[in-house]
């Protein structure tokens, strides 16, 4: 069983801050529009063009905004999970989204990152599912080295890895993802860098400047 994770639970307070200094309306950044769809709708779009079968989004902060948004996209395929509270750290999102899927692989995707195409995606995904020891390999977007890594310096999502590793490594860490992911490399846990299609695979949406870049070079043909 292959389920996919999206977290969009995060406060938006870097992007908040740039609209209000810009006065700009503040929105978050998930439902900013991209080629006449949110961020978010753009993001679930790439997922759903890959082999998952399953999807939860793990909400939070602007819980209700986002919920209205993706009403029309909830089937069967496709859930909605909020955090117990707001303000956790993205491994307690992380933790709630494994906790709502069926065991097996694991796509794990931030909302915020619409620019990463379905075909990455699935590289992700194979990579994974391919290793000899799937069970005990994170197939990640690299960032800087690619193939096998010996660390886990500068990475975060997207990745792909067994649901098991998830329920070892997040439990009671309230932390950001990459110490934990340093945690898993430092254990013996297999990493692959799987290469960026473009640079523009690379950009997270957390600026006013980063949603403008996005907007500017976003194509439709992922």
């Amino acid at each position: 069983m292959i389920s996919a994770i999206i977290t969009a639970a995060g406060k938006n307070r870097r992007m908040e801050e740039d609209q209000k200094r810009l006065g700009i309306e503040v929105w978050n950044k998930l439902l900013l529009d991209i080629q006449g769809k949110p961020v978010i709708i753009q993001t679930l779009e790439h997922v759903q063009k890959t082999s998952v079968k399953e999807s939860i989004v793990v909400l939070g902060y602007y819980n209700n905004e986002i919920k209205t948004m993706l009403e029309n996209y909830i089937n069967n395929e496709i859930k909605v999970v909020s955090n117990p509270k707001n303000g956790v750290e993205l491994s307690e999102t992380l933790l709630n989204g494994v906790k709502n899927v069926k065991k097996g692989l694991c796509l794990c995707v931030a909302g915020d990152q619409p620019t990463v195409s379905g075909e990455t995606m699935q590289k992700l995904v194979d990579a994974a599912r391919q290793h000899p020891d799937a069970d005990n390999i994170v197939s990640i977007l690299a960032r800087k080295d690619t193939g096998y890594l010996n660390t886990a310096e500068g990475l975060g999502m997207p990745f792909a890895c067994h649901s098991s590793l998830l329920k070892k490594y997040l439990p009671g860490r309230n932390d950001n993802l990459n110490p934990i992911l340093e945690d898993m490399i430092n254990d013996g846990v297999v990493f692959y860098g799987v290469p960026a299609r473009d640079e523009l695979e690379l950009v997270n949406i957390n600026h006013w400047e980063d949603y403008l870049k996005v907007k500017k070079l976003f194509k439709d043909i992922r």
